[in-house]
């Protein structure tokens, strides 16, 4: 027999003390002592450092694709828990194994089909599970108390200018001030205090410079900068549960998903907890900065010389990012892509090859389709049908069905007559079998093409059923088109429209309708998730440009 052998560790610390190698030599002892079984090297498959709380590990994928190509009959553990910590996990791996014909003993307890071990082992993986909570609790716990007696370092990562020791990056004691960053840190702090200059000119500078980002970019960019000078660190404090996530609502552009993770937020002063750090400015330095960074947000200049009717909506088609409304003199008023800027703006190397775009032409052009198409809401009905049709007319839909209707019938009469052949012995039965299988497949078939046409036909209803609502709302958008304001267009513009697309000369209006009262009161982009994952096809492309 085959054997496969699975160890894991969950620490860091447990892999140095050598425990997944005790793990592996009771399983080695243990196999020696069966004589028929035999065990290859490559067939041992290791997590070092893997928590058992996700099923998300290289070790366990490589076992469960080798037991798919039936490399091996069993799988020998120590115990449940190393298999998963989560008793549905455990269960999942189980049964995918099984059905590859493939068998799972553990070491401390070997199991069988009897209904009592599967007690244990059910009772086991609930104990297990709860145990891990119960871990990680206490985990939580020990840190909040390190961190309130200042034993602790909030961070895993530390802040542009400060180094981390590489055998305990944890402990503040140890904590290093790396002295080029430090210098960096100080000079913006100091630039900034004495007025005169602005993020971006600090970004652009460093930028001239060569000096790289705390990411190691060639670019700076002001919110880079911003970010160092809001951190309370500098002052000699660092703070725990100074912030939280929160999930992402805004995006950077129509075509791209709503940022690369969650947002953050701060929470309230009076849950920080200190822990002391070396200082790099003064209190009175930050604070100054702090009085600037407010009074600039408050006083900024804004974009009043135009009201652009599709703020925040345009995007290119090439380089898949947000337009912004820009102004030339003497009147020349245009929607310009984030990616022509330098790359302290737009954070890319390789400026956007695309033209500016005329925010008049482009505004009256969109504003006169969605008055056609709120004029004539049969178009979206249409379109709704066809969505959900799979792009094909009701009547081809309803020939479609009767066709499949059809040659069911056709092949059960044939099956009727096979029948009869065969008891009347013309047809001996090792072709009666085969030609029966072709039948039944062929009926399988047809049948799962007819389930699919009837789910479409269902999905039809339920258009249908929208028709009203949607005619009614377009009547209610009606009234005032002729003589709407511009606040009053860009509110139109805002509920129908999630983006329009510029690719050179072509232009792509995406619209959004609402289907009921309630929908007329919440934006797309809050309804739409798939922005947080891009399509397989444009994946490759955000990881580029991130």
């Amino acid at each position: 027999m085959r054997i496969a052998l699975y160890v894991r560790v969950s620490t860091s610390r447990q892999q140095q003390t050598h425990t997944i190698e005790q793990q592996q030599t009771r399983l080695r002892d243990y196999v020696i002592t069966q004589p028929d079984w035999s065990l290859c090297d490559e067939h041992i498959f290791r997590d070092d450092g893997y928590s058992g709380a996700k099923l998300k590990r290289p070790g366990l994928d490589n076992l469960r694709d080798q037991a798919a190509l039936a490399a091996f009959d069993l799988v020998l553990l120590t115990a449940p828990d190393r298999l998963a910590r989560n008793y549905v996990h455990q269960m999942v791996v189980l049964e995918e194994l099984e059905q590859r014909g493939c068998q799972v003993q553990f070491l401390d307890r070997p199991m069988s089909d009897d209904p009592h071990d599967q007690l244990v082992l059910q009772i086991r993986g609930a104990v297990a599970e709860y145990e891990r909570t119960l871990i990680a609790d206490r985990m939580r716990r020990g840190r909040q108390a390190k961190l309130r007696s200042g034993q602790l370092l909030p961070w895993t990562r530390a802040p542009y200018g400060y180094r981390l020791h590489p055998e305990r990056p944890r402990d503040p004691a140890l904590l290093a001030v790396d002295a080029v960053h430090a210098v960096v840190v100080q000079e913006l702090f100091h630039d900034y205090a004495e007025g005169g200059v602005s993020l971006y000119h600090l970004a652009l500078r460093l930028t001239k410079r060569g000096v790289p980002s705390p990411t190691g970019l060639a670019h700076w960019t002001p919110n880079t900068i911003r970010l160092l000078l809001i951190n309370p660190c500098y002052t000699g404090t660092a703070y725990s549960n100074r912030v939280r996530t929160r999930p992402a609502t805004k995006r950077k552009s129509p075509l791209q998903p709503v940022g690369a993770g969650d947002g953050w937020c701060l929470t309230p002063p009076e849950d920080w907890v200190g822990v002391a750090v070396p200082a790099l400015v003064t209190p009175e330095v930050f604070a100054r900065v702090q009085a600037r960074l407010s009074t600039n947000q408050q006083t900024a200049q804004r974009s009043t010389r135009h009201d652009y009717l599709l703020r925040g909506l345009v995007s290119c088609g090439q380089c898949r990012l947000q337009c912004h409304g820009r102004f030339r003199a003497p009147d020349y008023f245009y929607y310009l892509c984030r990616g022509k800027q330098n790359a302290v703006n737009s954070s890319h190397e390789v400026r956007c090859p695309a033209r500016y775009i005329p925010a008049d032409q482009l505004d009256a052009l969109v504003w006169s389709d969605l008055c056609a198409v709120v004029r004539h809401p049969d178009l979206i009905t249409q379109m709704l049908e066809r969505a959900h049709s799979g792009a094909w007319l009701p009547d081809e839909l309803h020939r479609r069905r009767t066709a499949i209707q059809q040659a069911l019938a056709s092949v059960e009469r044939q099956r009727e007559r096979l029948l009869a052949a065969y008891l009347a012995g013309a047809v001996e039965l090792p072709e009666f079998e085969r030609r029966q299988r072709e039948f039944v497949h062929q009926r399988d078939d047809l049948q799962g093409q007819d389930r699919q046409l009837a789910h479409y036909s269902e999905r039809l209803l339920q258009t249908r059923a929208l028709v009203p609502t949607i005619h009614a709302l377009c009547a209610r958008l009606q009234v005032g088109l002729e003589h709407a304001t511009v606040a009053q267009q860009r509110q139109l513009v805002e509920l129908l429209i999630d983006c329009v697309v510029v690719t050179d000369g072509e232009v792509e209006i995406r619209y959004v309708i609402p289907t009921t009262e309630a929908s007329t009161h919440i934006r797309f982009c809050h309804l739409r998730k798939d922005y947080f994952i891009p399509p397989p096809h444009l994946q490759d492309f955000f990881k580029a440009r991130r």
